[in-house]
């Protein structure tokens, strides 16, 4: 099969030029966004997107710049929609998601309105379990280290795509990855050393050439113009263009 990715945003938490780093896959029946930043829905109006063609968003941690827009997309589903779409959240994140970043903005307690299960049919998925999303897309879930003591996870699409969201290095992990027949690497780069939360460049760079040729570089800063041909034989991910790969 082949899979249709499109990054609706590109940019690192505190970009200008480029819009919040969420994903949105284009499935047969379905459209699934990949976190939904503060951006994501002018991300989408810029695109032609309306917010009614998504029927299903999938969160890997909490920042704003992967879950600040999800109180729109929970007021306009409910009250301009009049429906609910499942949101998929890895187990660990359920009750923080909504304690620690949406219960201010979204509870209403006049209207019966509690949790986050009355806005989303919420769907809980449990790090390293496969996880049928719809008939044509599997995923699962890998715990990453982003910033200690938070729940943060790469994703891996029926076992051919990665996409490491927020990430740090994990050398080891990607090697295994590679044996095992995965085939394309979305990876977060920080283009200035150390890398800090994210994975550096430079850290990059370092990885064996097979790794690096299957590898796009995405979560970058406004200045990545500046470091067009200094990725080695990795490339940018382009903000806005549909990508599509073969999973067979």
């Amino acid at each position: 099969m082949k899979l249709q990715l499109q990054m609706i945003g590109t940019g690192s938490a505190f970009a200008k030029t480029f819009n919040n780093n969420n994903a949105l896959l284009h499935l047969k029946n379905d459209k699934l966004l990949i976190d939904c930043g503060f951006t994501a829905s002018r991300a989408l109006m810029e695109l032609g997107v309306p917010l009614e063609a998504v029927n299903g968003i999938l969160i890997t941690h909490i920042h704003a710049d992967h879950v600040g827009g999800l109180e729109e997309f929970a007021f306009r589903n409910m009250y301009a929609f009049k429906r609910r779409i499942p949101l998929f959240v890895p187990a660990s994140l359920a009750t923080v998601l909504w304690e620690h970043s949406l219960r201010g903005g979204l509870e209403n307690k006049a209207e019966g309105i509690t949790s986050l299960s009355d806005y989303f049919e919420v769907i809980t998925l449990e790090e390293d379990e496969p996880c049928q999303i719809t008939p044509d897309l599997t995923i699962r879930l890998i715990p990453s280290v982003h910033i200690e003591g938070k729940s943060s996870y790469s994703l891996l699409l029926n076992d051919k795509l990665f996409y490491s969201s927020d990430s740090m290095l994990n050398r080891e992990l990607l090697l295994k990855l590679l044996a095992d027949g995965c085939r394309y690497f979305l990876h977060d780069c920080q283009l200035q050393s150390p890398g800090m939360v994210h994975a550096s460049l430079e850290e990059l760079l370092e990885l064996p050439i097979e790794l690096q040729r299957n590898m796009m570089l995405m979560h970058y800063t406004d200045d990545m113009p500046a470091y067009i041909g200094r990725t080695g034989v990795m490339s940018f991910i382009e903000q806005s263009k549909t990508y599509t790969f073969s999973l067979d």
